[in-house]
């Protein structure tokens, strides 16, 4: 049977990029560990300069990988609007090019049409000519 203390276990939740908040200068460590941990830690001021460094790191880190993020979706949209642009473009070829097919198809029967005409009075005439001889 489960007590009543250890039925609910939480686990920490990992932050997203646009979960992290640069940690500024203005609050000490000791009182960012005490707010996180709930423990005050006796902390040298050596080791403060050490883990201040570490936490520039972080933002510069942070920084950078924000800018990344944001040239890959502008680089990425540029691309987008270049392809849709271009499929648009063969897409127009390409209904030209059979309009262009059907207008040739549709001379090539009027001009079997005029040329089945004239056979057709042709042998009219030759079987006219026949009869009559």
């Amino acid at each position: 049977m489960e007590s009543k203390g250890t039925g609910v276990m939480r686990k920490r939740v990992k932050p997203t990029v646009e979960d992290t908040v640069p940690i500024e200068g203005g609050k000490a460590l000791d009182e960012i560990v005490e707010e996180e941990t709930g423990i005050h830690p006796v902390v040298s001021e050596q080791m403060e300069l050490e883990i201040g460094h570490i936490l520039e790191k972080i933002n510069r880190f942070t920084q950078l990988v924000s800018e990344l993020l944001e040239s890959g979706k502008s680089l990425l949209k540029e691309l987008s609007n270049e392809f849709e642009e271009r499929v648009i473009l063969v897409h127009k070829e390409q209904i030209d090019k059979w309009q262009e097919e059907i207008k040739e198809l549709r001379m090539l029967d009027a001009s079997n049409e005029d040329v089945n005409a004239l056979l057709h009075n042709a042998r009219y005439l030759l079987q006219n000519v026949h009869s009559d001889s």
